[in-house]
């Protein structure tokens, strides 16, 4: 059957679109609407059950589902760890700023307002003299770039 083009844009938006769909030779994902290859949360949770509870070994699974032995594994312990919500795909690298902590920011906006002119190279030696903490010259300037921004929006009481 042909993919469904606003399923796929929205499996792909969420991060769940099954790069290799072709791979999955499962029969129950041959002919039918319900069973999506390109569903990569369906494939997971598909080949989940059929190790646990048809018994078939994790290595076949993998061929049949189309998807490697260590993402089976990796689904299997997201699974059992956090249920359903595990297979779905989660945000890599760190969750929040961890560098430029709030105190850090503000002494960042003060030592701009104070010297317009100075450097990314040189806030980030002041910032790793006074805080201990080396942060790189370009991550300041981004930074640096969206305080600009969000002092030039009035705040809503303005509007």
């Amino acid at each position: 059957m042909p993919p469904n083009p606003k399923k796929i844009q929205a499996l792909r938006s969420t991060g769940t679109l099954n790069s290799r769909p072709e791979k999955v030779r499962h029969p129950r994902f041959a002919d039918t609407e319900f069973f999506d290859p390109h569903d990569l949360v369906q494939v997971k949770y598909e080949t989940l059950r059929a190790v646990e509870t048809d018994g078939q070994p994790l290595a076949q699974a993998a061929v049949d589902f189309g998807l490697s032995r260590p993402t089976v594994y990796q689904a299997r312990q997201a699974f059992q760890t956090a249920g359903l919500e595990g297979l779905f795909p989660h945000k890599r690298g760190p969750k929040s700023p961890h560098k430029l902590k709030p105190e850090v920011r503000q002494y960042l906006e003060e030592a701009l307002a104070s010297t317009p002119e100075v450097k990314a190279a040189e806030l980030a030696q002041q910032v790793r003299r006074r805080f201990g903490v080396q942060v790189h010259p370009r991550t300041l300037e981004k930074a640096l770039r969206k305080a600009k921004r969000g002092r030039q929006v009035p705040p809503p009481n303005q509007r």
